[in-house]
Parts: C-alpha cells; structure tokens; sequence
C-alpha cells in the first residue's frame, strides 16, 4: 500500500510537470513588460515633483517645502481653499512658494524687523506673518 501511495505521487509529479513544460513551449516568447519608472518625473534642475522636491533659488537646491518653512495659509475671504503656501528664510531673503503662482517669488528686506519686499509683494512680520500684494492681505502665517 505504501508503496503504491508513493508511486502514485511520483507519477502525478511527472505528469504536471510534463503539462507545465508543454504549456510553457506552446505560448509564444513575450517581451519582457517594462517596469513603471518611480520618481521619473525630474524637472529641469534634477528636483522630483514626486518624491515633494521643488528647486529653491534661494537655496539653490531641492527642497521639500513642507519640511523646515513656514506654512503660509490664504486669508479668510470667505471662500474654501484646500491647498496651502509655504515662505522659506535665508538671511534678509524670503522665499515664496504660493499655490497660486508657477514659479517661486524672491523677496528682500533692509534689515532685521522690516518687511520682506518685492514689487507690490510684501511679508510682514506681524503675528506670525502676513503676506500682501498690492495692499490686499492675500495670506497668513505663524
């Protein structure tokens, strides 16, 4: 009996791996499937939008703006918003990255306590930080 328990699956071995190979000769060759490039998505300074990177003229890196700035929030003008801005610092320099603008903003102030200024952009800092253009209060921060 035993020996015929043993036969049996030794012959049911056999006969599926003689199906696997069979199956495996009958298919025809594919190419290989290529695989989705994570991260692949570099803009022109090598920053990955991916990965939250976004290149800092300030800095003159890539940086993730959510880590080490400051949260910049829009002003209470009745609407929802569900994004967010961030202003980084670098001596006299501050660097906005707004949701609503492609590209970063450079402002400057004179010296420790003033505003940060850049045309009709201006950061003050008062109670946190409140950005305006043009004299209308656009953002708020701490």
């Amino acid at each position: 009996m035993k020996k015929m328990f043993l036969f049996l699956i030794m012959a049911s071995a056999i006969s599926c791996g003689k199906k696997v190979s069979q199956e495996n000769a009958s298919t025809t060759p594919k190419e290989p499937e290529k695989e989705a490039v994570v991260g692949g998505d570099s803009d022109s300074h090598g920053c990955k939008a991916s990965a939250g990177y976004t290149w800092s003229v300030l800095k003159k890196e890539c940086i993730r703006v959510f880590e080490n700035s400051t949260r910049l929030n829009h002003a209470e003008d009745g609407k929802a918003y569900s994004t967010v801005s961030y202003v980084i610092f670098d001596g006299n320099k501050a660097e906005l990255f707004l949701d609503t603008q492609k590209e970063s903003i450079i402002l400057e102030r004179k010296s420790e306590g003033d505003s940060w200024i850049n045309g009709d952009w201006q950061l003050i800092p008062w109670k946190g930080y409140v950005l305006k253009k043009a004299g209308k209060i656009l953002y708020t921060g701490e």
